[in-house]
């Protein structure tokens, strides 16, 4: 699947099948099928609440969706409305290395443009490559919730990581997200 240039754009409500197949890919144990598997709705919903405040951003080649990356609400109180958790996802095998990183780059540079100041970005341990990734983009270790979230039958650590998307807030940019925070 390395045929073509790299397309990054917003994702759509007509994407979810392609966006479902990676999530499930990375997330769903092998040959487990009495575990609950997500539907399209798991992934319908934040896109659409994403695509509301933040920004959910997919990669295809040769259109093929290779990956998404997304702004969420960091917390839901009016205080966190500056700051933003972002995630990342690509499927494997889809060469060459770096859409992770420019699927990144791009979301980043649109978060900081929409006013958030601050991006966080949660890393289930053990994950090198990952920790590698968001150290080239700016991102600082900011510490490690122990046995936080559980996956496929164990308990992981979640490694957090900062990054500022820019000083201060723009005037009227992350103030849309703020009506949806409890205060």
């Amino acid at each position: 699947m390395s045929t073509g240039a790299l397309k990054i754009r917003p994702a759509i409500a007509a994407d979810v099948a392609s966006l479902l197949a990676i999530y499930r890919r990375s997330w769903s144990p092998p040959r487990s099928r009495s575990r609950r598997r997500a539907d399209a709705g798991r992934i319908r919903r934040p896109i659409a609440k994403a695509l509301g405040g933040w920004q959910w951003l997919l990669a295809e080649r040769a259109g093929q969706c290779i990956g998404y990356a997304y702004g969420s609400a960091h917390r839901e109180r009016r205080a966190y409305r500056w700051s933003v958790e972002v995630f990342r996802l690509c499927a494997s095998g889809s060469s060459p290395a770096g859409r992770g990183r420019t699927l990144y780059e791009r979301l980043l540079e649109d978060l900081a443009c929409k006013g958030f100041c601050n991006a966080y970005a949660g890393i289930t341990m053990p994950n090198e490559a990952s920790i590698a990734l968001h150290r080239s983009l700016g991102f600082e270790s900011i510490g490690v919730f122990k046995a936080v979230g559980r996956k496929f039958g164990k308990w992981h650590d979640v490694a957090w990581f900062q990054r500022s998307l820019r000083s201060s807030p723009s005037a009227g940019g992350a103030l849309a997200t703020s009506r949806r925070m409890k205060g």
